[in-house]
């Protein structure tokens, strides 16, 4: 029969390919490479708030980071009768919080002439994100949000740019001389943005 005998030779065939599939499919890894290169999550330091998982954490993050807001401030300008020059106390370089979070610029605590004193940045630099603080703390070079807060700290504002040149003012009741850093912090995900040293 010659039909039956097409038949039998088709199914040899088709078990013959299913085989090698399948031997391919099992040898194959030990002769190719995958590369995969993927972003590391922006929130992979971050507390989720309640209510939001991590994917919509990581869109917020992601897209604040794409944005930039730049702020140029001259120093306070002082009334005539109290005329002199500010007097730097203290100042220090910012580095990156972590490898997605970046930032560079100077930060500077100066004693103004009337008695009050300012924080300072200058050339500011810093990765956007959702709702970003300025802090100053007690402890020197903070990497998690357990270290920002572990002592004494005062958070003095909103972070007004990404970029640029601002002031920030200390309320008076502060000890400036007992501050060591200056955190750029993202207050919904804990996460520390950039830090510079102060001495």
């Amino acid at each position: 029969m010659p039909g039956g005998k097409n038949f039998y030779i088709i199914i040899g065939v088709l078990i013959a390919i299913a085989v090698v599939a399948f031997g391919w499919w099992l040898i194959s890894p030990l002769f190719i490479t995958k590369e995969v290169d993927e972003e590391f999550p922006l929130t992979a330091n971050a507390v989720i708030p309640e209510g939001m998982d991590r994917a919509e954490a990581e869109m917020v993050m992601s897209t604040m980071a794409g944005m930039g807001e730049k702020v140029d401030e001259a120093m306070p300008e002082m009334p005539a009768a109290a005329q002199s020059s500010p007097v730097r106390l203290k100042s220090g370089q910012f580095r990156d919080g972590d490898r997605f979070h970046k930032g560079s610029g100077q930060a500077l605590i100066y004693d103004l002439p009337d008695g009050s004193q300012v924080l300072r940045f200058e050339d500011l630099e810093v990765t956007n994100g959702p709702d970003l603080r300025v802090i100053l703390t007690t402890v020197a070079d903070p990497e998690s949000s357990e270290d920002v807060h572990a002592a004494g700290y005062i958070e003095l504002d909103k972070l007004k740019g990404n970029v640029g040149n601002q002031n920030y003012p200390i309320p008076a009741d502060a000890d400036a001389d007992s501050f060591k850093s200056v955190v750029i912090y993202c207050k919904p995900f804990r996460v520390v943005f950039a830090v510079a040293n102060l001495s």
